[in-house]
């Protein structure tokens, strides 16, 4: 069976199943509900990185995400951070300011348009984005201690997909 294959079938084909009975009512069983267990692992995650990069750097997750998307994407508008790392326009804007009360991050003026923004980090937030990192690298080590290498190319494989069938939705 081909992948393309697999994939047509897999709601049909599903071996685990998403849902459970309790009290004789059908109810989502969070052990096998997709969307539960992703939801279940970002925030856990999120919320302890969070809370270590407040204490150590003065930046939460949402400024890590920035940061992270001006290190990958240099002279960035905020509208493309939002697409990329589906933030919302809000959240992305304070972080923005606060990278740049903290002059972690400036802007210069688009050429073309006088209201559009093109953001870079600094020196100081280039630093900031390498500490950062590190430790979040080695909070991935940590996520993914005891999967093995081909299980986790396949959920990579799987994660990606279910990112195009996302914006479907």
């Amino acid at each position: 069976m081909t992948t393309k294959n697999m994939v047509a079938l897999c709601p049909d084909g599903r071996i685990s199943v998403s849902t459970k009975s309790n009290g004789g009512r059908e109810v989502v069983d969070i052990d096998s509900y997709i969307p539960y267990l992703l939801v279940a692992v970002n925030n856990t995650l999120s919320r302890g990185a969070s809370q270590y990069y407040l204490e150590y750097f003065g930046v939460g997750i949402v400024e890590w995400r920035v940061i992270s998307m001006l290190a990958i994407e240099p002279k960035i508008t905020a509208s493309r951070i939002c697409d990329v790392i589906s933030l919302d326009k809000a959240a992305t804007s304070r972080a923005l300011k606060q990278l740049q009360d903290k002059a972690y991050a400036s802007f210069k003026t688009s050429s073309s348009d006088n209201r559009r923004k093109i953001w870079c980090l600094s020196n100081k937030g280039y630093r900031l984005h390498d500490k950062i990192l590190e430790i979040a690298l080695e909070r991935e080590k940590q996520l993914i201690s005891g999967i093995s290498p081909t299980d986790l190319e396949a959920f990579l494989r799987a994660m990606r997909v279910m990112l195009k069938n996302v914006k479907k939705i």
